[in-house]
């Protein structure tokens, strides 16, 4: 019987300086969810069909897919700035076309690409088609944002219930720049930004919490264990207590998203990518946004009695 872990990222008892670097981590995250929020303006997010409306339809080729031929048998037919992209093997093709305002016409679309594809790629198979109106979709991209600000606001009252004021105000100050930088990531890389999407940031803001509610909850246990200790000292003292168990859950949820990306294929590689994203930022915003935020909030309040040099005893 193993009365210890066989294998732990780091070893029991460091003592890391986490709070040198509190200013250097803290102005670091503010630039990059400034870019972030350039980047959500120019160039923008590629909203998917969810959010923008339109006609998707997945199309399976006989062979190696031919983009022009298909997107010039599309503009004969008569349908208005066809996009015709790749996505999984050669042989696969997502086709997007604008939203039409009747059923009838999304089916008469949906006829004309059947007749053009027999043109250009005789033997196309179409796996899927999807399709959302324009009023759906300003619907859908309401919910969505309204499920984003809602998260937040539910996180910040449980945090503000549980701890004092300082944790809940560090946690939603660093969740909303763990989501800017998402939504920077995003942007970046042009994955449809779709209800999906929407999913993979409320799941990383659920995993980002539950860290900084654990580095949290051992600061709490050490403000009441080490009465004299100073904040900055005992802050350094938690998240070095809670290490192996931060980066243990990081490195488990990476590992188990990491084949999502790499073999999940287009429906689900954007999610598991933005996950990945969504895990080290979390991760890295636990140690060096979070825990300087309440510093920088509690250091008074939280430890009134410190005092210049304090006891270090245990």
């Amino acid at each position: 019987m193993f009365l210890r872990p066989a294998f732990r990222l780091v070893k029991d008892g460091t003592s890391f300086h986490f709070m040198r670097g509190r200013f250097a981590g803290v102005i670091l995250s503010a630039i990059i969810s400034s870019i972030s929020v350039v980047l959500f303006f120019t160039p923008g997010l590629n909203y998917g069909i969810d959010f923008k409306g339109g006609i998707v339809m997945e199309v399976r080729t006989p062979a190696p897919a031919d983009f022009n031929a298909i997107r010039a048998a599309l503009t004969s037919a008569g349908l208005h700035e066809p996009q015709v992209q790749r996505f999984g093997t050669e042989q696969d093709v997502a086709i997007h076309l604008e939203a039409q305002p009747t059923e009838a016409g999304t089916q008469q679309v949906v006829a004309k690409v059947r007749d053009a594809l027999d043109k250009s790629q005789p033997g196309s198979k179409i796996m899927r088609t999807d399709a959302v109106g324009a009023s759906v979709s300003a619907e859908l991209f309401e919910d969505g944002m309204l499920a984003l600000g809602l998260s937040l606001l539910m996180i910040l009252l449980y945090i503000w219930f549980r701890f004092e004021w300082q944790f809940a105000v560090g946690a939603v100050v660093t969740l909303i720049l763990d989501v800017t930088k998402a939504i920077g990531f995003l942007a970046l890389t042009r994955f449809d930004f779709d209800l999906v999407m929407v999913g993979a940031i409320l799941t990383v803001i659920g995993y980002s919490t539950n860290d900084k509610v654990v580095v949290y909850d051992r600061m709490r246990e050490n403000l009441r264990k080490y009465k004299s200790m100073p904040l900055r000292e005992l802050i350094d003292l938690s998240i070095n207590e809670t290490l192996n168990r931060t980066l243990g859950t990081s490195m488990t949820l990476f590992l188990a998203s990491l084949p999502l990306a790499l073999f999940g294929g287009s429906s689900l590689s954007g999610f598991a990518w933005t996950m990945l994203f969504g895990i080290v930022v979390g991760t890295a915003s636990s140690i060096f946004i979070a825990a300087p935020i309440l510093l920088f909030l509690g250091e008074k309040q939280l430890r009134r009695e410190a005092q210049p040099v304090a006891n270090k005893t245990a």
